[in-house]
């Protein structure tokens, strides 16, 4: 406790300029980058893994499990976090300090994302840069919708968080997961519960996803496609029985940072492959 006082009265007096960020949240990262301002970041937390440079700033956990001794330690004259991030107590002591705490919406949805963008290209002082990078974004998701709104029967998409035991662990409603699903042009094939849910074989043969999604990660919670096909309710489904699991990274496909359109555009290509020209 005593080396938090310390800090805390060491950062007492602001600095002019605000070259030192620490960004938590790894869709923060990239817009930071986007915005070319990546020069003045000394900090990142565990999800900022892209670009892959980022991942030379020192680290300061886990972005929900941070401490207020790690982000001060850093001397930083900004702190550009997601909203989500905590513990509670961390974040009440983070907002009493000297050092500017913004706390920036993580909402999936487009609108959203040209906020975040505009949030930060505020308080780096990069609004032309912003400005530029929301026009950008705001014609990626204009061709997006164009795209999906040729969609007239959406696949039923299952996102896979993991699988521990045999229990599924899949997204519901209000997840980022959901979102990228809809936003791509399909539909939750669990939007009768909201959050994460380890689900029963029963639930999962009744949803009869078309189509499996999962992140492409290893560990224990993964899925290779042959368990899939041997796993008693998995291996039922129209996405088991055609072979149609998808793969995607998970800060791309889940970040919502400058690279959502694209990610929601390669998840539409995915889900609805252009035919193929016989030669």
């Amino acid at each position: 406790m005593l080396r938090l006082t310390l800090l805390l009265a060491a950062l007492a007096t602001p600095l002019s300029a605000q070259d030192r960020v620490v960004v938590v949240g790894g869709g923060l990262a990239e817009i930071v980058y986007a915005l070319g301002q990546d020069h003045r970041l000394v900090g990142r937390d565990t999800t900022a893994s892209f670009p892959p440079e980022v991942e030379a700033l020192p680290d300061v956990g886990y972005m929900r499990a941070l401490s207020p001794e790690g982000l001060l330690a850093l001397d930083p004259d900004l702190i550009l976090a997601s909203e989500g991030s905590g513990p509670p107590e961390t974040v009440q002591i983070m907002q009493a300090a000297a050092v500017p705490f913004v706390q920036v919406t993580e909402d999936p949805s487009p609108s959203a994302v040209l906020e975040r963008v505009k949030t930060v290209a505020r308080h780096l002082d990069a609004v032309q840069a912003g400005d530029a990078l929301v026009a950008q974004l705001e014609a990626e998701f204009a061709a997006l919708s164009e795209a999906t709104g040729a969609v007239t029967s959406p696949k039923r998409v299952m996102f896979v968080l993991s699988a521990q035991g045999g229990r599924i662990n899949a997204a519901g409603r209000d997840t980022g997961a959901s979102a990228m699903i809809e936003l791509a042009g399909g539909a939750n094939a669990f939007d009768d519960f909201a959050g994460y849910r380890l689900l029963s074989d029963e639930a999962i043969t009744a949803a009869a996803p078309d189509v499996i999604l999962m992140m492409d990660r290893g560990g224990d919670h993964a899925l290779s496609d042959a368990e899939i096909l041997a796993h008693p309710a998995l291996g039922l489904t129209p996405a088991a029985e055609n072979a149609a699991v998808l793969r995607m990274n998970g800060i791309y496909l889940l970040g919502f940072g400058p690279r959502t359109a694209e990610a929601a555009q390669d998840l539409h290509r995915a889900l609805y492959p252009a035919p193929q020209q016989e030669g």
